[in-house]
């Protein structure tokens, strides 16, 4: 079973995530309008996603962090590398959650995330979302460290998400230094400073 937009708003968080957990078929669209609520949640401190606890607007708690992990690493969507409609919507959420209480973890399953969708779009392998997402990973252990291929229009594409933010996330910004280290043209003409990334 899949869901639209139109349906998404009408159904309750925890349907959404088991048909993401438990579906054949599922897919990373199905993931981002899970996303997607939790964005709107964080946004407006309201909805299904901060039912049962205080919860004010732009704020993100462990609680939130916690079901995008369980999101990114639903079963039903295991194999799949994180789609850019995923990456956008992390973006969103990051750049919503003004306020934090989560102690680190959404920033690092961001981190993980991107990491994931930058390497598959450019064409290189990436383990499972089980694997890749786990803070148990070192995320070294699986992202290219070397010359072999960095999609530049990717980490371009970051770079611009990136800019501009009220908020620099240090973990995206230090894996970012990894893939820019690792990629095949001199990124110092299509990027901006690797400094300046979160300005």
């Amino acid at each position: 079973m899949h869901f639209t937009v139109e349906s998404a708003h009408q159904t309750s968080v925890t349907d959404l995530f088991e048909t993401i957990a438990i579906s054949p078929i599922a897919t990373q669209i199905d993931a981002v309008l899970v996303l997607g609520r939790v964005r709107d949640g964080v946004i407006t401190g309201e909805g299904p996603t901060t039912a049962g606890r205080v919860h004010y607007s732009r704020s993100l708690d462990r609680f939130d962090a916690e079901l995008c992990a369980r999101i990114l690493g639903a079963p039903g969507i295991d194999t799949s590398p994180v789609s850019r409609a995923e990456a956008e919507t992390l973006f969103q959420i990051d750049e919503a959650a003004t306020e934090r209480s989560d102690g680190g973890l959404f920033d690092d399953i961001f981190a993980r995330a991107i990491v994931h969708h930058a390497t598959a779009a450019s064409g290189l392998p990436v383990p499972p979302r089980a694997i890749a997402l786990s803070p148990k990973t070192p995320i070294s252990s699986w992202a290219p460290t070397q010359a072999v291929g960095v999609n530049t229009e990717v980490l371009e594409w970051i770079s611009g998400q990136m800019r501009g933010r009220r908020r620099a996330n240090g973990a995206l910004v230090a894996v970012l230094s990894m893939l820019i280290g690792a990629a095949t043209m001199p990124l110092a003409q299509s990027l901006p400073n690797i400094i300046d990334l979160g300005m």
